[in-house]
């Protein structure tokens, strides 16, 4: 195995698990915002993900879609609700 494989699977590894972990943080996050951030993170990670998997029209249309797009109509969406909490 050579230092570039190594480096191609570290990669994945990195970016998988921090694809996990901000799906983690969504599902944990008790303020909506924030949860949608997190989901925005994870969605340009996933995005990175195709990328590093040679599929860059899917990873292009993923960032635009996923992260951009989703995350302004989740934010619209939680200014346009109240809190009922105190």
């Amino acid at each position: 195995m050579s230092f570039y494989e190594f480096l191609y699977d570290l990669t994945h590894v990195v970016v998988l698990l921090g694809i996990v972990s901000s799906a983690m943080l969504v599902v944990r996050m008790k303020d909506l915002v924030s949860a949608a951030i997190a989901l925005a993170a994870a969605s340009l990670l996933l995005s990175l993900e195709f990328y590093i998997l040679q599929a860059p029209d899917v990873a292009i249309a993923e960032a635009a879609v996923g992260a951009g797009l989703t995350t302004v109509i989740i934010v619209f969406a939680i200014r346009g609700t109240t809190r009922r909490e105190k």
